[in-house]
C-alpha cells in the first residue's frame, strides 16, 4: 500500500516540477528579450554587441516593431524631422575683445541617410550628441564669427553676423548628417557698451522730444498768427465799412435836407431854434440869425 501512494505522489510530482521549470525558463526568456517600436518619422538602428559580426558593420536599420536581446543587441531611435536645441549663455570675445552673451537656439534635422555614419562616428544618442558635438560645433561657429567684428560694428551688423554665424554652422554639419535651417542668437553686449548704447539712445528720444516740442510751439505760433490776423482783418473790414456809411451819410446831408432839419427844428421850438433865415434859397447863399426867445410875435 506504502509503495503505490509513493508511485502515485512521483507521477504527480513529476509535471508540476516540469511545468514550473517551464515557467522559470520562460520568465527567464521574456527578460532576455526586448521589444521597440520605432515611430513614423523616425529611423531605427539594431547594433550588434557581440559576435562575429560587432565592430564596424554591426549597424542595421530598422523599423516597425523590434525584438531583441539586450545582452547581445542594442537599438537606438534616431528623430528625422527638425529639432529645436536652446543653449545655455555662453561668452565669446570681438576682435576688440570685448565679451559678447550669447544664448543661441538651433533648429536642425538629420539626414536619414546619414543615421549610420552619425552613429559610427559618435556611439550615442541624440540628446548626447546635442550636448557635446553639436554644442562645440555651436561654440567654434559663434566663436569664429564674432572674432571677425569690433564691438561697434557687430551692434550695427546683426543681420550679417546671425549670417555668418549660419554659415560657419553649415559648413562644419552639413557634410556630417545634420541640415542646418535656422540659428537665432539672444546676443548681450558688455556692460560699459551696454550703458553707451544706453545712453546714446537716451540722447536720441531726448532730441527726438525737444523736435516735436518745438515743432509743436512752431505750430501754435502760426496758430496765433493766423488768429491774429483774421481779428485784425475784420476789424479793418468793420472800419471801412463805418467809413464808408459816413461817407454816404455826408454825402446825403443836401441843403434841401437841411432846410428841412431847420423846419423841423422851427416847428418844435425853443430858445435855440433859428428864428429868421436869409438867403436867396440857393445853396451857399442862406443863412440863419439866432433871435432871442419871444421876438418872433412882437
Amino acid at each position: 500500500m506504502t509503495d503505490l501512494l509513493q508511485n502515485s505522489n512521483r507521477r504527480w510530482l513529476k509535471p508540476i516540477v516540469f511545468g514550473s521549470l517551464l515557467l522559470v525558463a520562460t520568465i527567464a526568456g521574456c527578460s532576455l528579450i526586448k521589444v521597440e517600436r520605432i515611430d513614423a518619422g523616425n529611423v531605427g538602428i539594431k547594433v550588434n554587441l557581440a559576435g562575429s559580426s560587432r565592430g564596424v558593420d554591426d549597424i542595421t536599420y530598422t523599423t516597425g516593431w523590434v525584438f531583441y536581446t539586450p545582452l547581445s543587441t542594442a537599438v537606438y531611435e534616431f528623430p528625422v524631422y527638425t529639432q529645436h536645441k536652446e543653449y545655455e549663455e555662453f561668452e565669446v570675445q570681438s576682435k576688440d575683445g570685448s565679451g559678447f552673451g550669447v544664448a543661441p537656439s538651433l533648429n536642425y534635422f538629420i539626414q536619414s541617410d546619414k543615421v549610420d555614419d552619425i552613429f559610427r562616428q559618435y556611439r550615442r544618442p541624440l540628446p548626447d550628441i546635442e550636448d557635446g558635438f553639436l554644442k562645440t560645433a555651436v561654440y567654434e561657429a559663434y566663436r569664429v564669427a564674432t572674432n571677425r567684428y569690433t564691438a561697434d560694428s557687430l551692434i550695427s551688423n546683426r543681420g550679417s553676423y546671425e549670417a555668418q554665424v549660419k554659415a560657419n554652422l553649415v559648413g562644419q554639419l552639413q557634410t556630417m548628417g545634420f541640415t542646418v535651417q535656422q540659428i537665432t542668437t539672444k546676443l548681450e553686449p558688455p556692460a560699459s557698451l551696454k550703458a553707451a548704447i544706453d545712453a546714446k539712445n537716451t540722447a536720441v528720444q531726448t532730441g527726438l522730444q525737444t523736435e516735436n516740442r518745438i515743432r509743436q510751439a512752431e505750430a501754435q505760433a502760426r496758430i496765433n498768427i493766423a488768429e491774429a490776423e483774421g481779428r485784425a482783418k475784420s476789424i479793418r473790414i468793420a472800419a471801412d465799412a463805418q467809413a464808408y456809411a459816413n461817407e454816404k451819410q455826408q454825402q446825403s446831408l443836401t441843403p434841401l435836407l437841411v432846410q428841412m432839419r431847420w423846419i423841423e427844428a422851427w416847428e418844435k421850438g425853443g430858445s435855440a431854434v433859428p428864428a429868421y433865415t436869409s438867403g436867396s434859397g440857393g445853396s451857399g447863399s442862406q443863412f440863419l440869425l439866432q433871435l432871442p426867445a419871444g421876438a418872433v410875435g412882437k
